[in-house]
């Protein structure tokens, strides 16, 4: 009898570990983006502190067919929640229309989808409100561009992706702060995508000087772009000086190019805390728990004043 008893205790007990595992399914549109890598890197790290909570984590390698793949792929794994880091944002309304049909919690994160106002039961958004982005950016741009005396002034806009909700919030921040009185002396005379990427927007860059385009500040919807600009126009024997170059995302490498005083404006934006927010909602929704449909880290300024601030010390 002392043996079922202790058999029948072992037994619950495994019973009682096995309800507290959680399986939770990432897909990541890219892991060869900096900013990303922050992020997946918090939430394994959140995931470390979190008991039986084990991550399956994918790349989509930017391919929209691949990201819904693995999305059914999860699906038919029967994880306990889903994350996506969605390479498409117009492309969202499917994927939430899978995990919604299979009962099973989606959280998206960073990347707003194009449903987020629609989104089912059980699922979410976890990411910083972009329209605080680009307009904290731009506003320092043009107080920079004051400073210096400039009556009148030439920018040129590096866009993120054209398919990311994110590059068209942040381009349309830029242009409404120019739009306002005291900005308005600032005149937008190139715009063009560089996919994120610090390559191209070096190239994006070398082809403007090239092309004889003038101007006096570079603002990037991202630091990578930001920082090929920056290696650019070095290459091309520019002054820093006489340019002011904004990025977003306050990364390391944009940190140290703030520090070297290439970069003049950065906006901080959480990756590590988006990371942890939305295994955290993941975990929540998957333990029947609410969640707010929208969860948003906040945007930080980040200029050379404050930049030691948000350095890592390795």
């Amino acid at each position: 009898m002392r043996k079922f008893l202790l058999a029948a205790c072992a037994s619950v007990s495994f019973v009682a570990s096995a309800a507290h595992a959680e399986n939770v399914g990432v897909s990541m549109a890219l892991f060869d983006d900096n900013f990303l890598t922050v992020l997946r890197t918090g939430m394994q790290d959140y995931a470390k502190t979190q008991k039986g909570v084990t991550l399956q984590i994918e790349d989509a390698q930017n391919d929209v067919a691949k990201q819904q793949s693995q999305i059914q792929n999860f699906i038919a794994s029967n994880v306990d929640a889903i994350i996506v880091n969605p390479v498409d944002t117009d492309a969202t309304a499917a994927i939430s229309k899978l995990a919604a049909d299979a009962g099973i919690p989606l959280v998206y994160v960073n990347r707003q989808p194009v449903n987020v106002d629609s989104l089912p039961d059980k699922q979410a958004f976890v990411a910083s409100d972009e329209k605080q982005s680009g307009t904290l950016q731009t506003k320092e741009v043009c107080r920079l561009l004051k400073a210096s005396g400039a009556k009148e002034a030439s920018a040129v806009v590096m866009m993120g992706e054209l398919s990311n909700q994110a590059a068209r919030v942040r381009t349309q921040d830029i242009k409404d702060v120019i739009a306002t009185p005291e900005c308005s002396f600032i005149k937008i005379v190139e715009e063009q995508t560089a996919n994120w990427s610090r390559t191209q927007g070096a190239d994006l860059m070398t082809n403007w000087l090239s092309s004889d385009v003038k101007f006096n500040a570079v603002i990037a919807n991202n630091d990578e772009m930001a920082i090929g600009a920056i290696q650019s126009l070095k290459a091309a024997g520019k002054n820093m000086k006489d340019y002011v170059i904004a990025g977003i995302d306050g990364t390391q490498d944009a940190l140290a190019a703030m520090q070297a005083g290439d970069l003049d404006v950065t906006v901080f934006q959480n990756a590590a805390g988006q990371g942890r927010g939305s295994l955290d909602a993941a975990l929540k929704l998957a333990k029947g728990e609410k969640v707010d449909k929208k969860v948003y880290v906040p945007f930080e300024l980040v200029t050379p004043d404050n930049a030691k601030k948000y350095v890592v010390k390795n």
